[in-house]
């Protein structure tokens, strides 16, 4: 195994081209010899000064924005994007993101992602905690503060091993005086000869205090895997409208419209069954069941699932979000009183993350289905109306 340290802001690519290869370093992946890392430094607009690393492998790519909390911003495989397209023109930098602004929705102006993390103290909408841990965390902002929080450092790791694989690790501090202490280590690993990748983070409370865990993948994608009539299928005990704009589609909660002008969102909160292995799989695939994607997860460490509808136009913005998280996106002081806010004591730390994986063809959808399908044991509940333990 060999380790290249880059420190992400030290990266540019004006100041130093860094572009690593597998035949200028001589490594070899037994999955696929043609692999590479790239980092440089955006210029221009509100991108100036955003730090990217680009992974490739064969014909799978990830691109990683350690600028903005170790997110991933896209990825490509056999020509195929996975992400959306955001009206939001990124990625953007965090200098440029003010999270007050418009009543604390200002998260939405540099949210453009294929995975963007919400918390790590809070997530869901913003608004007063009464039942903060300490006033400083009274007043809490869209989705939190990691998206837009930089990498100290960033680390690569190419392991020759078997297949072979390329990991990016960076931390990610979220501290402040009189309040959380909290420290992001996230490592994102492409494994050659998959359409894969994987993310597991590590959260750790460096305060000798306990403190409060809210943590959500918001994982969104558009074309292809999202048209009309594609679908959305997980295994699940029961299925949640969380408002009653949400309870206005319960009946085609897993199905999903072509771009629709005026189309209001809709978000559905899931409790998933996993299988044998304890693990989540969700799938997405479009209309004709050629080509989907995959978001695993581990239950015990990620128990909620949200989905998030948002067909509206093209250029609003056409997305569909899967969204495991430790809890749901409603008010924290009501996560809170259903128990859902994890609460870590000094020094503890919290292990969880998610793999997303392309697949090209009706034979590899299908299979994935039928997984899911087995893990399906008894009908789900499907509600009709909100239920006061899921939402407000």
């Amino acid at each position: 195994m060999q380790t290249l340290t880059l420190i992400a802001r030290e990266l540019s690519l004006q100041e130093r081209p860094a572009l690593i290869t597998g035949t200028s370093t001589g490594i070899k992946l037994g999955g696929s010899n043609d692999w590479s890392v790239k980092t440089t430094r955006l210029e221009g607009g509100l991108s100036t000064g955003v730090d990217v690393v680009i992974v490739t492998i064969g014909t799978f790519s990830v691109t990683l924005l350690p600028t903005r909390g170790m997110g991933v911003w896209n990825a490509s495989s056999n020509g195929t994007n996975w992400g959306w397209k955001s009206p939001v023109s990124g990625p953007i930098h965090p200098a440029f993101v003010n999270m007050q602004s418009r009543n604390g929705l200002g998260w939405l102006d540099g949210f453009d992602e294929l995975v963007a993390r919400c918390g790590l103290s809070f997530n869901g909408p913003p608004g007063n905690d009464a039942g903060a841990c300490s006033p400083i965390e009274s007043d809490v902002t869209l989705h939190g503060r990691i998206a837009n929080l930089p990498a100290h450092e960033v680390r690569v790791t190419i392991d020759d091993q078997g297949p072979g694989s390329i990991s990016v690790t960076g931390v990610v501090d979220e501290r402040t005086l009189f309040g959380p202490q909290l420290q992001l280590t996230s490592t994102v690993t492409l494994v050659a000869g998959q359409h894969k990748f994987s993310i597991d983070d590590s959260i750790q409370n460096l305060s000798s205090a306990a403190t409060e865990l809210e943590l959500l993948y918001h994982a969104n994608f558009g074309p292809p895997f999202l048209e009309g009539g594609g679908k959305f299928l997980v295994a699940s005990q029961e299925v949640v409208p969380r408002n009653e704009r949400a309870a206005e589609g319960i009946d085609t909660y897993d199905t999903y419209l072509p771009p629709t002008p005026g189309y209001a969102e809709q978000v559905y909160f899931i409790d998933p069954l996993a299988n044998e292995q304890g693990v989540v799989t969700t799938l997405l695939h479009n209309a004709t069941a050629d080509r989907g994607v995959t978001v695993e997860f581990k239950k015990s460490s990620l128990p909620c699932l949200s989905v998030w509808k948002c067909t509206q136009s093209m250029e609003e913005g056409y997305v569909t979000g899967i969204e495991p998280g430790t809890n749901y996106p409603n008010f924290k002081s009501y996560e809170r009183e259903q128990g859902r806010v994890i609460r870590l004591a000094g020094g503890e730390s919290y292990r969880c993350g998610i793999s997303i994986e392309a697949h090209l063809s009706a034979s590899a959808v299908s299979q994935v289905a039928e997984n899911i399908r087995k893990s399906q044991s008894s009908p789900a509940t499907v509600h009709p109306q909100p239920q006061p333990r899921y939402s407000v």
